[in-house]
Protein backbone atom coordinates (compact mmCIF):
# COMPACT_ATOMS: atom_id res chain seq x y z
CA UNK A 1 0.00 0.00 0.00
CA UNK A 2 1.37 3.60 -0.90
CA UNK A 3 0.92 6.81 0.07
CA UNK A 4 -2.31 9.04 -0.40
CA UNK A 5 -1.09 12.63 -1.41
CA UNK A 6 -3.47 15.59 -0.50
CA UNK A 7 -2.86 18.68 -2.96
CA UNK A 8 -4.72 21.67 -3.31
CA UNK A 9 -4.90 25.43 -2.54
CA UNK A 10 -4.57 26.64 0.83
CA UNK A 11 -7.96 26.65 3.18
CA UNK A 12 -9.54 23.53 0.76
CA UNK A 13 -8.76 21.00 3.76
CA UNK A 14 -5.94 19.19 3.08
CA UNK A 15 -4.76 18.65 6.53
CA UNK A 16 -8.74 18.40 8.12
CA UNK A 17 -9.48 15.39 5.63
CA UNK A 18 -6.08 14.14 5.92
CA UNK A 19 -6.54 12.76 9.43
CA UNK A 20 -10.09 11.94 9.33
CA UNK A 21 -8.89 9.72 5.96
CA UNK A 22 -5.82 8.44 7.77
CA UNK A 23 -8.39 7.38 10.27
CA UNK A 24 -10.51 5.84 8.51
CA UNK A 25 -8.14 3.79 6.16
CA UNK A 26 -5.64 2.82 9.19
CA UNK A 27 -3.07 4.82 7.60
CA UNK A 28 -0.61 7.15 9.30
CA UNK A 29 -1.05 11.36 8.93
CA UNK A 30 1.35 13.73 8.21
CA UNK A 31 1.02 17.07 7.32
CA UNK A 32 4.31 18.69 5.46
CA UNK A 33 3.80 21.84 6.90
CA UNK A 34 4.34 21.19 10.11
CA UNK A 35 7.36 18.82 9.39
CA UNK A 36 8.79 21.81 7.76
CA UNK A 37 8.07 24.24 10.28
CA UNK A 38 9.53 22.06 12.52
CA UNK A 39 12.32 21.62 10.52
CA UNK A 40 13.39 25.42 10.15
CA UNK A 41 12.29 26.23 13.74
CA UNK A 42 9.88 28.90 12.22
CA UNK A 43 6.47 29.39 11.14
CA UNK A 44 5.58 29.52 7.28
CA UNK A 45 5.02 32.99 6.99
CA UNK A 46 8.18 33.85 8.85
CA UNK A 47 10.46 31.80 6.92
CA UNK A 48 9.05 33.76 3.65
CA UNK A 49 9.33 36.32 5.24
CA UNK A 50 13.00 36.02 6.18
CA UNK A 51 14.26 35.03 3.00
CA UNK A 52 11.76 34.83 -0.04
CA UNK A 53 9.22 33.19 -2.12
CA UNK A 54 11.87 31.65 -4.10
CA UNK A 55 14.21 30.54 -1.38
CA UNK A 56 11.23 28.90 0.27
CA UNK A 57 9.59 27.48 -2.53
CA UNK A 58 13.43 25.62 -2.77
CA UNK A 59 13.45 24.72 0.97
CA UNK A 60 10.13 23.38 0.60
CA UNK A 61 11.38 21.43 -2.46
CA UNK A 62 14.12 19.73 -0.47
CA UNK A 63 11.88 19.10 2.55
CA UNK A 64 9.58 16.97 0.13
CA UNK A 65 12.72 15.25 -1.39
CA UNK A 66 14.36 14.11 2.24
CA UNK A 67 10.82 13.22 2.98
CA UNK A 68 10.22 8.88 3.02
CA UNK A 69 7.15 7.12 4.28
CA UNK A 70 4.42 4.32 3.48
CA UNK A 71 1.10 3.54 3.97
CA UNK A 72 0.52 7.57 5.22
CA UNK A 73 -1.54 10.31 4.15
CA UNK A 74 0.55 13.61 3.15
CA UNK A 75 -1.46 17.12 3.57
CA UNK A 76 1.24 18.59 1.70
CA UNK A 77 1.95 22.81 1.37
CA UNK A 78 -0.62 24.70 -1.62
CA UNK A 79 2.65 25.73 -3.36
CA UNK A 80 4.37 22.03 -3.57
CA UNK A 81 3.02 21.98 -6.89
CA UNK A 82 5.88 24.46 -7.88
CA UNK A 83 8.26 21.96 -7.05
CA UNK A 84 8.44 19.83 -10.24
CA UNK A 85 11.30 17.04 -8.57
CA UNK A 86 9.02 17.10 -5.34
CA UNK A 87 6.05 15.71 -7.04
CA UNK A 88 7.41 13.38 -9.25
CA UNK A 89 8.78 11.58 -5.62
CA UNK A 90 4.96 12.31 -4.52
CA UNK A 91 3.66 10.50 -7.71
CA UNK A 92 6.50 8.02 -7.30
CA UNK A 93 4.96 7.17 -3.69
CA UNK A 94 1.51 7.10 -4.04
CA UNK A 95 -1.48 8.23 -5.70
CA UNK A 96 -2.07 12.48 -5.76
CA UNK A 97 -5.48 13.80 -4.89
CA UNK A 98 -6.71 17.21 -5.43
CA UNK A 99 -9.07 18.48 -3.21
CA UNK A 100 -11.01 21.36 -5.45
CA UNK A 101 -12.93 24.13 -4.11
CA UNK A 102 -14.56 27.01 -5.87
CA UNK A 103 -12.55 30.48 -5.64
CA UNK A 104 -15.53 32.42 -3.57
CA UNK A 105 -15.20 29.14 -0.78
CA UNK A 106 -11.74 29.51 -0.71
CA UNK A 107 -11.72 33.05 0.04
CA UNK A 108 -13.84 32.54 2.67
CA UNK A 109 -11.78 30.31 4.63
CA UNK A 110 -9.03 32.06 4.38
CA UNK A 111 -9.45 35.13 6.76
CA UNK A 112 -5.93 36.13 7.46
CA UNK A 113 -3.10 35.72 4.48
CA UNK A 114 -0.66 37.79 6.25
CA UNK A 115 0.05 35.15 8.96
CA UNK A 116 -1.16 32.13 7.18
CA UNK A 117 2.22 31.39 5.09
CA UNK A 118 0.47 31.32 1.19
CA UNK A 119 3.39 32.18 -1.01
CA UNK A 120 1.71 35.26 -2.59
CA UNK A 121 3.67 37.49 -4.83
CA UNK A 122 3.97 41.62 -4.19
CA UNK A 123 1.08 42.62 -6.27
CA UNK A 124 -0.40 39.32 -7.01
CA UNK A 125 -3.86 39.11 -5.18
CA UNK A 126 -5.38 35.30 -3.90
CA UNK A 127 -7.60 35.23 -7.11
CA UNK A 128 -4.27 35.68 -9.06
CA UNK A 129 -2.55 32.76 -7.11
CA UNK A 130 -5.68 30.52 -7.38
CA UNK A 131 -5.94 30.97 -11.28
CA UNK A 132 -1.99 30.59 -11.58
CA UNK A 133 -2.27 26.83 -9.59
CA UNK A 134 -5.48 25.28 -11.05
CA UNK A 135 -3.82 23.93 -14.03
CA UNK A 136 -0.98 22.90 -11.84
CA UNK A 137 -2.98 21.51 -9.42
CA UNK A 138 -5.22 19.51 -12.08
CA UNK A 139 -1.97 18.31 -13.93
CA UNK A 140 -0.39 16.70 -11.15
CA UNK A 141 -3.54 15.09 -10.07
CA UNK A 142 -4.58 11.73 -9.97
CA UNK A 143 -7.83 12.15 -8.72
CA UNK A 144 -10.02 15.55 -8.67
CA UNK A 145 -12.12 15.37 -5.87
CA UNK A 146 -15.04 18.54 -6.40
CA UNK A 147 -15.61 19.30 -2.91
CA UNK A 148 -18.03 22.08 -2.51
CA UNK A 149 -20.97 21.83 -0.39
CA UNK A 150 -19.66 18.78 1.30
CA UNK A 151 -19.40 18.45 4.82
CA UNK A 152 -16.49 16.74 5.60
CA UNK A 153 -17.38 13.27 6.53
CA UNK A 154 -18.54 12.96 2.80
CA UNK A 155 -14.94 14.69 1.48
CA UNK A 156 -13.43 11.78 3.61
CA UNK A 157 -15.70 8.95 2.49
CA UNK A 158 -15.52 9.89 -1.07
CA UNK A 159 -11.88 10.41 -1.49
CA UNK A 160 -11.74 6.72 0.47
CA UNK A 161 -14.06 5.11 -2.07
CA UNK A 162 -12.41 7.21 -5.37
CA UNK A 163 -8.76 5.47 -4.02
CA UNK A 164 -9.97 2.18 -2.98
CA UNK A 165 -11.46 1.89 -6.52
CA UNK A 166 -8.26 3.20 -8.33
CA UNK A 167 -6.26 0.68 -6.49
CA UNK A 168 -8.53 -2.31 -6.35
CA UNK A 169 -9.76 -2.07 -2.64
CA UNK A 170 -6.62 -2.31 -1.13
CA UNK A 171 -6.34 0.36 1.13
CA UNK A 172 -7.96 0.24 4.62
CA UNK A 173 -8.54 -3.36 3.96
Amino acid sequence: MGNIVLIGMPGCGKSTVGVLLAKALGMDFVDTDVVFQAKEGKKLQRIIDEIGIDAFLAREQEAILGFSCDKTVIATGGSVVYGEQAMKHLHETGVVVYIRLPYAEIERRLSNLATRGVTLREGQSLYDLYQERIPLYEKEADIVMDTAGFEIEQTVASIARRIEALNGASYGG
